[in-house]
């Protein structure tokens, strides 16, 4: 068995590095389909044999962020995470992932497993991995094309969960009234209510009570479904965090200042991460390193000296002018980048890239729920461009939007030219794309200098 394993790992890395040397890409999934074909235990043999087990983390916002995080952490700790940080999280990319982290005979160059997990790919990639943590994060309503309602996702979760064995730690966010019924042995939410508001946006995900349908009543809302809530008929309520930010202190684009109550203690830390969405995920990755027993000395630490990962919430110096990149692909996560970049006052200079390719979901109706009312009097100029630049025209206009102000530019570069022109010196650009889109906007930078490729970092 050893020997069939070794040869199919080695295969992958080749058909990998190949894919690479050819220029198809990074080389990330490849061997992902390689080596199941030749070893199709492979994933589970792999991170059986890491000391330190395995954390699988899903959800709909946040789960790249946050194993970045992890990652950033159990380094930090004395770790050496086997992580698939290019973001592919279907089966294909854990597989690649396990066969880039091992050695000529099969043995792994890291001893603890690190999966970020596509929503509905968590019950495939359980029955290979017997996660020591399973990290579930929160889930919103999100490219209804690959994976319908809330509900469904919800369904596959449960259904997992059930199934964990008993060794297993999960970890579930207490403010997700979608997930929050789970039987998880670690729990994180907010505390601090002046960051929430006290109603639902019209968009919100989860309004009825998963136990028996009744109507759910919020004292605070965070973004989202989020928030602090009960049922109006039976006993379901959010549970009590054993991880919580008792303070939070937002700092428009520039982070946040954040206190934490642990079953170890206080954390305090300064996130350079911008937003509410990224205090959930600096909690989340404090709940699994509690659970992991990781000291909250060295969680701090972590949190602090984190910076952004590929693509989200970047910030790219481009000559005289700032450019601030941020990922965005549905309702609430847009909503949630804009109230993060319209913190300050004044108006902002916008570059928004819409795609409609698989990856970024093919439906683009979602544009209609995101709250870019928010924008009135706000925009300097705001350039639409990608696949859906006129469909996101025409949806601020609706919004409010001065139509002088809107400009339609389908060519990525010379979209990125006008943005950069629009601006003062010293100015930021707000730069938001949809997925493929922002791998189009970095590779342009790339070629002109401003950053680094993916695989050079």
């Amino acid at each position: 068995m050893r020997p069939r394993l070794s040869a199919a790992l080695l295969a992958g890395r080749a058909a990998a590095g190949l894919s690479r040397r050819l220029g198809r890409g990074g080389g990330t999934v490849i061997a992902g389909h390689v080596v199941p074909r030749l070893a199709p235990h492979a994933l589970r043999d792999v991170t059986r044999s890491l000391p330190n087990g395995s954390i699988v983390v899903s959800g709909t916002n946040g789960k790249t962020t946050t194993t970045r995080l992890l990652s950033h952490i159990l380094r930090a700790a004395g770790m050496q995470p086997i992580h698939n940080r290019a973001g592919a999280n279907l089966l294909s990319g854990l597989f690649s992932a396990v066969a880039q982290a091992t050695d000529w005979q099969a043995r792994p160059l890291g001893d603890i497993g690190l999966f970020e997990v596509d929503e509905a790919t968590v019950p495939g990639a359980l029955q290979h991995i017997q996660p020591r943590v399973l990290l579930l994060h929160n889930i919103f309503r999100d490219q209804l094309d690959r994976y319908g309602e809330v509900h469904f996702v919800a369904g596959l979760w449960r259904n997992a969960a059930a199934r964990l064995p008993a060794a297993s730690t999960l970890v579930v966010n207490a403010d997700d009234p979608l997930i929050s019924d789970l039987p998880a042995a670690m729990t994180y939410g907010i505390a601090d209510a002046s960051v929430g508001t006290t109603s639902l946006p019209h968009a919100a995900d989860a309004r009825l009570c998963p136990r028996c349908g009744a109507s759910l009543r919020y004292d605070v809302v965070f973004y989202g479904h989020l928030g602090h809530y009960a049922c109006t008929r039976c006993a379901f309520a959010r549970p009590a965090p054993t991880v919580t930010a008792t303070a939070i202190e937002l700092l428009g684009d520039a982070g946040s200042n954040l206190t934490v109550s642990t079953p170890d203690g206080i954390v305090r830390a300064r996130l350079q991460l911008p937003g509410l969405y990224n205090v959930y995920n600096a909690l989340a990755a404090t709940a699994v390193c509690a659970a992991l027993g990781i000291r909250r000395e060295t969680v701090a630490r972590g949190l602090e000296t984190f910076t952004a990962a590929f693509g989200r919430l970047e910030r790219i110096q481009v000559e005289d002018r700032q450019v601030f990149l941020a990922l965005v692909k549905n309702p609430v996560g847009f909503t949630e980048v804009l109230r993060t970049v319209l913190a300050p006052p004044g108006r902002r200079t916008l570059l928004i890239a819409i795609n409609d390719l698989f990856a970024d979901g093919t439906d683009v109706s979602w544009l209609w729920d995101v709250e870019f009312e928010r924008l009135q009097d706000r925009v300097n100029v705001a350039i639409c461009t990608g696949l859906r630049a006129e469909d996101m025209a025409v949806r601020l206009k609706y919004a409010g939007v001065e139509s002088e102000r809107i400009r339609v530019e389908t060519d990525l570069r010379r979209a990125l030219e006008l943005g950069l022109a629009a601006a003062e010196p010293n100015e930021t650009v707000y730069v938001l794309p949809t997925y493929t889109a922002m791998l189009a906007m970095r590779e342009i930078l790339q070629r002109t200098g401003y950053v680094r490729g993916f695989w050079e970092d």
